[in-house]
Formats: C-alpha cells, sequence, structure tokens
C-alpha cells in the first residue's frame, strides 16, 4: 500500500486544524477530481508502520482536533487494511480527537460492515460527480456526497446525516 502526502495542519478537510493523509490509488477516476494525482496505485511512498507513527505523532499536538484519511481511495480493497490499521492506532491513541475519512464507496451499500468504521467518527461517502459540484457545499464536492455521523448511523442502522 501507498500514500500520497501528508499534510501537517491542514484547515479545509475537516473541523479545526487537522493532521490529513492522502492514500495513493483510487480507481473510480471522477471527472475532474481535485486530486487525481493519487490515482495510480504504483505512486507515492510506502505506507508502513513508520508512516502510522508519524501521522500519530503529529496528531499529538494540542491544536491538532484530529485526523482526515483521503485519497485516492481509503476503501479501496488495496487500501483498506492500512486505512483500518492507522485508524485503529488513532483512535486508541487519541479518544477525544475525531476522525474523518472521504470515500467514493457508499456507506450503507459497502462499507457499514467493515471494521474501519469502528474507528471513524465522520464519513464523506459517494463519488465526486462534476455535474452535481457545489463549491458552497461545506466538506465535499458534489451534492450526491453524504456527511455522516457514523457512530449514530451504526447505532440507528441507517445513515444519520450530519449536514442536513
Amino acid at each position: 500500500m501507498k500514500y500520497n502526502t501528508i499534510r501537517k495542519m491542514d484547515i479545509s478537510n475537516g473541523p479545526g486544524v487537522r493532521v490529513s493523509i492522502f492514500m495513493q490509488g483510487c480507481a473510480f477516476h471522477c471527472k475532474n477530481c481535485f486530486n487525481s494525482e493519487t490515482w495510480d496505485f504504483n505512486g507515492g511512498k510506502d505506507f508502513n508502520e513508520e508512516t502510522i507513527n508519524t501521522v500519530l505523532d503529529l496528531c499529538g499536538q494540542n491544536h491538532i482536533k484530529g485526523l482526515s484519511i483521503l485519497g485516492g481511495e481509503p476503501m479501496h480493497p488495496n487500501n483498506i487494511e492500512g486505512t483500518t490499521k492507522l485508524a485503529k492506532a488513532f483512535k486508541a491513541k487519541y479518544p477525544d480527537k475525531n476522525l474523518w475519512v472521504w470515500s467514493g464507496f457508499q456507506f450503507d451499500k459497502d462499507l457499514k460492515d467493515k471494521e474501519v468504521m469502528k474507528y471513524v467518527d465522520v464519513l464523506v461517502d459517494g463519488q465526486y460527480k462534476d455535474e452535481l459540484h457545489n463549491p458552497m457545499l461545506k466538506w465535499k464536492g458534489s451534492s450526491n456526497q453524504r456527511v455522516i455521523d457514523v457512530k449514530q448511523s451504526l447505532e440507528k442502522n441507517s445513515v444519520v446525516e450530519i449536514d442536513k
């Protein structure tokens, strides 16, 4: 598995100042994707224990409110194991900080039964649709995407959106 980049102080991918990691590799190839340089599964840098430790160390600063995992596609079968490992380690070390994940896969169709969802606080799901692009939307690029409270959704066994 590979990752593309780590942002040490990100204010655009979730609330507050955050650490963000962009996983490498995506099979969706959405038209006008803002991050097409992450599509190639062979690009980027190796994702390993050192990567996880670096992310966890960066998240330890008091001003960091949480971790955001984006892509590429962090939930692709090539990436989900590493994403799960990072998410689990993050929540174990920082249970009071929040974890946001962006995925083209859908929560109720593809992700709700995956182990990683035990650790995710907010999931922005659904593929970006260029024809539904709206720059006024918060945390998502197109109106078909959903900002989901994962804990509540798992408890209620139905999707609970934050921005509705």
